[in-house]
C-alpha cells in the first residue's frame, strides 16, 4: 500500500470539514458615530446649544464611507457646526 493514497485522502478529509464551517462576521462597535449594514440612518432634526455668549446649531448627517469585505455598507456620522443668534 502506497503513502500516497492515505495523505492524498486526509488532506480531503480536513479539506471537507473545513468547507462547512463559515464564519459569518459579527461587526459591534461602542462607537456611536459608525453604523455598519443596513439603510442609512436618518438624520435627527438640528440642534441649538448656548454657548454663552453665542448659539451654536448643530446638525448630523450619516453618509457611506464604504464597506466590509463581504459588502456591507459603512455608515459614518458628520456633525456640522455654525454660530447662529440665540433666540
Amino acid at each position: 500500500m502506497s503513502v500516497r493514497p492515505v495523505v492524498l485522502g486526509m488532506m480531503a478529509l480536513v479539506l471537507a470539514g473545513c468547507m462547512g464551517n463559515t464564519i459569518t462576521p459579527n461587526y459591534s462597535s461602542s462607537n456611536h458615530n459608525l453604523q455598519v449594514g443596513g439603510k442609512q440612518p436618518v438624520d435627527p432634526a438640528p440642534q441649538i446649544e448656548n454657548a454663552g455668549s453665542f448659539c451654536l446649531e448643530v446638525q448630523e448627517k450619516w453618509h457611506e464611507d464604504g464597506a466590509t469585505p463581504d459588502d456591507q455598507a459603512l455608515w459614518a456620522k458628520d456633525t456640522l457646526r455654525k454660530v447662529v443668534p440665540c433666540k
